[in-house]
Protein backbone atom coordinates (compact mmCIF):
# COMPACT_ATOMS: atom_id res chain seq x y z
CA UNK A 1 0.00 0.00 0.00
CA UNK A 2 2.84 2.62 0.90
CA UNK A 3 4.48 1.73 -2.49
CA UNK A 4 1.33 2.28 -4.69
CA UNK A 5 0.71 6.31 -2.46
CA UNK A 6 4.79 6.62 -3.16
CA UNK A 7 3.87 5.55 -6.92
CA UNK A 8 4.80 8.53 -9.42
CA UNK A 9 1.04 8.37 -10.95
CA UNK A 10 -0.76 9.30 -7.92
CA UNK A 11 1.88 11.45 -7.01
CA UNK A 12 0.67 13.48 -10.33
CA UNK A 13 -3.22 13.16 -9.64
CA UNK A 14 -2.54 14.30 -6.45
CA UNK A 15 -1.20 17.56 -7.86
CA UNK A 16 -4.29 17.66 -9.80
CA UNK A 17 -6.23 19.94 -7.30
CA UNK A 18 -9.45 19.47 -8.99
CA UNK A 19 -9.35 15.93 -9.22
CA UNK A 20 -7.92 15.30 -6.17
CA UNK A 21 -10.65 17.26 -4.12
CA UNK A 22 -13.22 15.80 -6.57
CA UNK A 23 -11.92 11.81 -5.61
CA UNK A 24 -12.33 12.75 -1.56
CA UNK A 25 -15.81 15.02 -2.16
CA UNK A 26 -17.22 11.46 -3.96
CA UNK A 27 -15.45 9.40 -1.82
CA UNK A 28 -17.29 11.16 1.46
CA UNK A 29 -20.68 11.22 -0.46
CA UNK A 30 -20.72 7.89 -1.14
CA UNK A 31 -19.97 6.59 2.58
CA UNK A 32 -22.30 8.85 3.36
CA UNK A 33 -25.24 7.25 1.50
CA UNK A 34 -23.77 3.75 2.11
CA UNK A 35 -24.94 4.50 5.70
CA UNK A 36 -27.95 5.76 4.60
CA UNK A 37 -29.92 3.72 6.63
CA UNK A 38 -28.43 4.87 9.57
CA UNK A 39 -29.20 8.56 9.72
CA UNK A 40 -32.08 8.23 7.05
CA UNK A 41 -34.39 5.55 8.02
CA UNK A 42 -38.25 5.47 9.35
CA UNK A 43 -37.83 3.31 12.13
CA UNK A 44 -36.01 4.67 15.50
CA UNK A 45 -32.43 3.06 16.11
CA UNK A 46 -32.88 2.09 19.50
CA UNK A 47 -36.17 1.91 22.07
CA UNK A 48 -35.66 1.45 25.81
CA UNK A 49 -39.27 0.32 26.77
CA UNK A 50 -40.23 -0.73 30.12
CA UNK A 51 -37.18 -1.73 30.85
CA UNK A 52 -36.07 -3.70 27.87
CA UNK A 53 -33.77 -2.58 24.80
CA UNK A 54 -34.77 -2.68 20.98
CA UNK A 55 -33.15 -2.17 17.62
CA UNK A 56 -35.93 -1.36 15.27
CA UNK A 57 -33.81 -0.58 13.02
CA UNK A 58 -32.53 -3.96 12.97
CA UNK A 59 -35.65 -5.81 13.56
CA UNK A 60 -39.45 -5.97 12.98
CA UNK A 61 -41.40 -5.43 15.72
CA UNK A 62 -45.65 -5.89 16.15
CA UNK A 63 -47.09 -3.02 17.64
CA UNK A 64 -48.29 -4.88 20.72
CA UNK A 65 -45.32 -4.76 22.09
CA UNK A 66 -45.03 -0.98 22.09
CA UNK A 67 -48.73 -1.02 24.11
CA UNK A 68 -50.64 -1.09 20.24
CA UNK A 69 -53.93 -2.85 19.58
CA UNK A 70 -53.04 -5.06 16.54
CA UNK A 71 -50.49 -7.81 16.05
CA UNK A 72 -48.65 -6.24 12.92
CA UNK A 73 -45.65 -4.35 12.22
CA UNK A 74 -45.27 -1.37 14.43
CA UNK A 75 -45.50 1.68 12.35
CA UNK A 76 -43.38 4.66 13.79
CA UNK A 77 -45.56 7.42 12.91
CA UNK A 78 -48.74 6.05 14.57
CA UNK A 79 -49.17 8.90 17.40
CA UNK A 80 -50.32 6.23 19.93
CA UNK A 81 -46.94 4.20 19.31
CA UNK A 82 -44.81 7.53 18.91
CA UNK A 83 -45.65 8.53 22.57
CA UNK A 84 -45.53 5.13 24.35
CA UNK A 85 -42.15 4.75 23.40
CA UNK A 86 -41.34 8.43 24.26
CA UNK A 87 -42.99 8.86 27.67
CA UNK A 88 -43.66 7.55 31.00
CA UNK A 89 -39.66 7.18 31.21
CA UNK A 90 -39.70 5.40 27.94
CA UNK A 91 -36.82 6.45 25.24
CA UNK A 92 -36.56 6.31 21.61
CA UNK A 93 -33.63 7.41 19.69
CA UNK A 94 -34.49 8.38 15.82
CA UNK A 95 -32.32 9.35 12.91
CA UNK A 96 -31.97 12.87 11.60
CA UNK A 97 -34.14 12.16 9.06
CA UNK A 98 -36.75 9.54 10.23
CA UNK A 99 -37.85 8.79 6.27
CA UNK A 100 -36.43 5.88 4.79
CA UNK A 101 -36.73 5.62 0.37
CA UNK A 102 -40.13 4.18 0.00
CA UNK A 103 -42.13 5.44 3.61
CA UNK A 104 -45.31 7.38 2.97
CA UNK A 105 -46.30 8.77 6.52
CA UNK A 106 -50.42 8.21 6.41
CA UNK A 107 -50.43 10.50 9.54
CA UNK A 108 -48.97 13.51 7.44
CA UNK A 109 -51.30 16.26 7.19
CA UNK A 110 -49.71 18.40 3.98
CA UNK A 111 -51.21 17.54 0.22
CA UNK A 112 -48.66 15.88 -1.68
CA UNK A 113 -46.27 17.12 -3.26
CA UNK A 114 -45.28 18.65 -0.16
CA UNK A 115 -43.05 21.60 -0.38
CA UNK A 116 -39.55 21.35 2.00
CA UNK A 117 -40.38 21.99 5.03
CA UNK A 118 -38.91 21.24 8.98
CA UNK A 119 -40.41 17.56 8.83
CA UNK A 120 -39.26 16.93 5.08
CA UNK A 121 -35.99 18.92 4.45
CA UNK A 122 -36.09 18.98 0.42
CA UNK A 123 -40.60 18.05 0.16
CA UNK A 124 -42.06 15.07 -0.99
CA UNK A 125 -42.84 13.79 -4.44
CA UNK A 126 -46.44 13.13 -5.21
CA UNK A 127 -46.89 9.90 -3.53
CA UNK A 128 -45.74 11.64 -0.36
CA UNK A 129 -42.42 10.06 0.00
CA UNK A 130 -39.60 11.94 1.38
CA UNK A 131 -36.88 13.32 -1.45
CA UNK A 132 -33.93 13.75 0.38
CA UNK A 133 -34.40 9.55 1.73
CA UNK A 134 -35.16 9.07 -2.45
CA UNK A 135 -31.69 10.92 -3.59
CA UNK A 136 -29.74 9.39 -1.20
CA UNK A 137 -30.25 6.13 -1.84
CA UNK A 138 -30.96 6.86 -5.54
CA UNK A 139 -27.57 8.13 -5.56
CA UNK A 140 -26.48 5.03 -2.98
CA UNK A 141 -27.86 2.60 -5.62
CA UNK A 142 -26.57 4.55 -8.92
CA UNK A 143 -23.01 4.79 -7.79
CA UNK A 144 -23.05 0.85 -6.50
CA UNK A 145 -25.01 -0.09 -10.01
CA UNK A 146 -22.20 2.04 -12.28
CA UNK A 147 -18.88 0.13 -10.24
CA UNK A 148 -20.58 -2.89 -11.12
CA UNK A 149 -21.46 -2.23 -14.78
CA UNK A 150 -17.58 -0.53 -15.22
CA UNK A 151 -16.31 -3.64 -13.60
CA UNK A 152 -18.26 -6.31 -16.05
CA UNK A 153 -18.17 -4.43 -19.06
CA UNK A 154 -13.94 -3.59 -18.30
CA UNK A 155 -13.81 -6.82 -17.75
CA UNK A 156 -15.02 -8.08 -20.75
CA UNK A 157 -13.88 -5.58 -22.78
CA UNK A 158 -10.20 -6.09 -21.78
CA UNK A 159 -10.31 -10.56 -22.28
CA UNK A 160 -11.77 -9.39 -26.11
CA UNK A 161 -9.52 -6.74 -26.93
CA UNK A 162 -6.38 -8.96 -25.63
CA UNK A 163 -7.82 -11.40 -27.53
CA UNK A 164 -8.00 -9.42 -30.65
CA UNK A 165 -4.84 -7.91 -30.37
CA UNK A 166 -2.04 -10.64 -29.42
CA UNK A 167 -2.94 -13.40 -31.71
CA UNK A 168 -4.40 -10.94 -34.58
CA UNK A 169 -4.80 -12.57 -37.82
CA UNK A 170 -8.18 -15.24 -38.67
CA UNK A 171 -8.80 -14.16 -34.87
CA UNK A 172 -8.78 -10.75 -35.31
CA UNK A 173 -10.98 -10.35 -38.52
CA UNK A 174 -13.49 -13.33 -37.37
CA UNK A 175 -13.83 -10.96 -33.37
CA UNK A 176 -14.18 -7.63 -35.85
CA UNK A 177 -16.61 -8.90 -37.94
CA UNK A 178 -18.47 -10.19 -35.03
CA UNK A 179 -17.91 -6.67 -33.27
CA UNK A 180 -19.26 -5.16 -36.23
CA UNK A 181 -22.60 -6.80 -36.46
CA UNK A 182 -23.38 -6.75 -32.38
CA UNK A 183 -22.54 -3.01 -32.50
CA UNK A 184 -24.74 -2.54 -35.25
CA UNK A 185 -27.77 -4.52 -33.18
CA UNK A 186 -30.45 -1.44 -31.77
CA UNK A 187 -29.50 -1.52 -28.21
CA UNK A 188 -32.41 0.51 -26.73
CA UNK A 189 -35.11 -1.85 -28.91
CA UNK A 190 -33.33 -4.69 -27.80
CA UNK A 191 -33.83 -3.91 -24.24
CA UNK A 192 -37.22 -2.91 -24.27
CA UNK A 193 -37.98 -6.54 -25.65
CA UNK A 194 -35.73 -8.13 -23.24
CA UNK A 195 -37.21 -5.82 -20.59
CA UNK A 196 -40.82 -7.38 -21.18
CA UNK A 197 -39.62 -11.11 -20.64
CA UNK A 198 -38.00 -9.85 -17.20
CA UNK A 199 -38.64 -8.45 -14.19
CA UNK A 200 -37.18 -5.22 -13.63
CA UNK A 201 -34.49 -4.97 -11.90
CA UNK A 202 -30.56 -3.32 -10.54
CA UNK A 203 -29.14 -7.43 -11.67
CA UNK A 204 -31.02 -7.47 -15.41
CA UNK A 205 -30.80 -4.42 -16.05
CA UNK A 206 -26.70 -4.95 -15.06
CA UNK A 207 -26.57 -8.06 -17.34
CA UNK A 208 -28.51 -6.65 -20.21
CA UNK A 209 -26.36 -3.33 -20.18
CA UNK A 210 -23.23 -5.91 -20.08
CA UNK A 211 -23.88 -7.56 -23.01
CA UNK A 212 -23.18 -3.98 -25.09
CA UNK A 213 -20.85 -1.78 -23.08
CA UNK A 214 -17.77 -3.53 -23.49
CA UNK A 215 -17.65 -2.92 -26.96
CA UNK A 216 -15.83 0.43 -27.33
CA UNK A 217 -13.06 -0.36 -24.55
CA UNK A 218 -12.47 -3.38 -26.32
CA UNK A 219 -11.08 -1.51 -29.36
CA UNK A 220 -8.43 0.51 -27.13
CA UNK A 221 -7.20 -2.48 -25.83
CA UNK A 222 -7.14 -3.99 -28.73
CA UNK A 223 -4.97 -1.64 -30.40
CA UNK A 224 -2.35 -1.32 -27.40
CA UNK A 225 -1.60 -5.35 -27.95
CA UNK A 226 -1.08 -4.88 -31.31
CA UNK A 227 1.29 -2.62 -30.96
CA UNK A 228 2.72 -3.83 -27.69
CA UNK A 229 3.22 -7.88 -29.33
CA UNK A 230 5.73 -6.67 -30.84
CA UNK A 231 8.15 -5.25 -28.19
CA UNK A 232 11.41 -6.59 -27.29
CA UNK A 233 10.01 -8.28 -24.09
CA UNK A 234 7.58 -10.36 -25.86
CA UNK A 235 10.19 -11.89 -28.21
CA UNK A 236 12.86 -12.68 -25.26
CA UNK A 237 9.79 -14.23 -23.56
CA UNK A 238 8.74 -16.28 -26.38
CA UNK A 239 12.28 -17.60 -26.92
CA UNK A 240 12.45 -18.73 -23.35
CA UNK A 241 9.33 -20.45 -23.98
CA UNK A 242 6.76 -18.51 -21.86
CA UNK A 243 3.14 -19.46 -22.47
CA UNK A 244 0.97 -17.31 -24.91
CA UNK A 245 -1.02 -16.61 -21.82
CA UNK A 246 1.39 -15.60 -19.13
CA UNK A 247 3.16 -13.08 -21.75
CA UNK A 248 -0.66 -11.93 -22.35
CA UNK A 249 -1.75 -11.34 -19.12
CA UNK A 250 1.66 -11.15 -17.07
CA UNK A 251 3.59 -8.84 -18.98
CA UNK A 252 1.53 -7.17 -22.30
CA UNK A 253 -1.53 -6.02 -19.93
CA UNK A 254 0.14 -4.16 -17.65
CA UNK A 255 1.99 -2.26 -20.34
CA UNK A 256 -1.99 -1.95 -21.98
CA UNK A 257 -4.08 -0.55 -19.08
CA UNK A 258 -3.11 3.33 -19.48
CA UNK A 259 -6.71 3.88 -21.80
CA UNK A 260 -8.55 1.62 -19.39
CA UNK A 261 -7.86 3.41 -16.55
CA UNK A 262 -8.13 6.76 -17.83
CA UNK A 263 -11.36 6.37 -18.68
CA UNK A 264 -12.92 4.31 -15.81
CA UNK A 265 -14.56 7.55 -14.40
CA UNK A 266 -16.00 8.46 -17.68
CA UNK A 267 -17.70 4.83 -18.03
CA UNK A 268 -18.56 5.42 -14.20
CA UNK A 269 -20.76 8.36 -15.80
CA UNK A 270 -22.04 6.67 -18.57
CA UNK A 271 -23.29 3.77 -16.67
CA UNK A 272 -25.12 6.15 -14.09
CA UNK A 273 -26.35 8.10 -17.17
CA UNK A 274 -27.75 4.89 -18.52
CA UNK A 275 -29.26 3.53 -15.69
CA UNK A 276 -30.66 6.88 -14.76
CA UNK A 277 -32.29 7.32 -18.81
CA UNK A 278 -34.24 3.85 -18.39
CA UNK A 279 -35.73 4.58 -15.47
CA UNK A 280 -36.47 7.99 -16.69
CA UNK A 281 -38.40 6.04 -19.61
CA UNK A 282 -39.65 3.74 -17.28
CA UNK A 283 -37.51 0.90 -18.77
CA UNK A 284 -35.90 0.48 -15.15
CA UNK A 285 -36.18 -0.22 -12.02
CA UNK A 286 -39.59 -0.60 -10.16
CA UNK A 287 -41.07 2.71 -9.30
CA UNK A 288 -41.03 1.64 -5.58
CA UNK A 289 -37.60 1.80 -5.63
CA UNK A 290 -35.34 5.16 -5.37
CA UNK A 291 -33.73 6.20 -8.81
CA UNK A 292 -32.66 9.50 -9.99
CA UNK A 293 -34.71 8.80 -13.02
CA UNK A 294 -37.65 8.37 -11.52
CA UNK A 295 -37.52 11.86 -9.97
CA UNK A 296 -36.56 13.55 -12.93
CA UNK A 297 -39.89 11.72 -14.88
CA UNK A 298 -41.79 13.02 -11.40
CA UNK A 299 -40.11 16.73 -11.71
CA UNK A 300 -41.33 16.49 -15.33
CA UNK A 301 -44.30 15.98 -14.58
CA UNK A 302 -45.03 18.28 -11.47
CA UNK A 303 -43.51 21.56 -13.16
CA UNK A 304 -45.12 23.12 -9.99
CA UNK A 305 -43.30 21.15 -7.86
CA UNK A 306 -39.74 21.87 -8.58
CA UNK A 307 -37.98 20.95 -6.03
CA UNK A 308 -38.58 17.59 -7.04
CA UNK A 309 -36.91 18.37 -10.90
CA UNK A 310 -34.41 20.78 -9.01
CA UNK A 311 -33.14 18.11 -6.58
CA UNK A 312 -32.81 15.24 -8.77
CA UNK A 313 -30.79 17.50 -11.53
CA UNK A 314 -28.61 18.54 -9.15
CA UNK A 315 -27.70 15.68 -6.99
CA UNK A 316 -27.23 14.15 -10.80
CA UNK A 317 -24.98 17.44 -11.98
CA UNK A 318 -22.35 17.02 -8.95
CA UNK A 319 -22.24 13.16 -9.63
CA UNK A 320 -21.03 13.60 -13.31
CA UNK A 321 -19.08 16.53 -12.27
CA UNK A 322 -17.07 14.98 -9.49
CA UNK A 323 -16.45 11.85 -12.03
CA UNK A 324 -15.14 13.57 -15.20
CA UNK A 325 -12.64 16.01 -13.03
CA UNK A 326 -11.48 12.76 -11.62
CA UNK A 327 -11.46 11.61 -15.10
CA UNK A 328 -9.13 14.53 -15.68
CA UNK A 329 -6.77 14.46 -13.02
CA UNK A 330 -6.09 10.05 -14.33
CA UNK A 331 -5.79 11.44 -18.03
CA UNK A 332 -2.98 13.97 -16.56
CA UNK A 333 -1.80 11.32 -14.30
CA UNK A 334 -1.24 8.82 -17.54
CA UNK A 335 0.31 11.93 -19.41
CA UNK A 336 4.27 10.79 -19.54
CA UNK A 337 4.89 15.10 -19.64
CA UNK A 338 3.17 15.74 -16.73
CA UNK A 339 5.90 13.20 -14.53
CA UNK A 340 9.20 16.03 -15.58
Amino acid sequence: MTKFFQNPTWQVFKRHKRGWVALRLLAVLFAVSLLAPVWSNDKPLWVQYQGSHYFPALNTYHETVFGGDFDTPADYFDPLIRRNITENGNRAVYPPNPYAADTINEFDTLPDPARPSENHWLGTDDRGRDVLARLVYGFRDSLLFALALTLATTVIGVLAGAVQGYFGGKVDLLMQRFLEIWGGLPELYLLIILSSFFNPGLLVLLVLLSLFGWMGLSDYVRAEFLKNRQADYVAAAKSMGVSDGRIMWRHILPNSLTPVLAFLPFRISGAVLALTSLDFLGLGVPASQASLGELLAQGKDNLDAWWIGLSAVGTLTLMLLLLVMIGEGLRQAFDVRARG
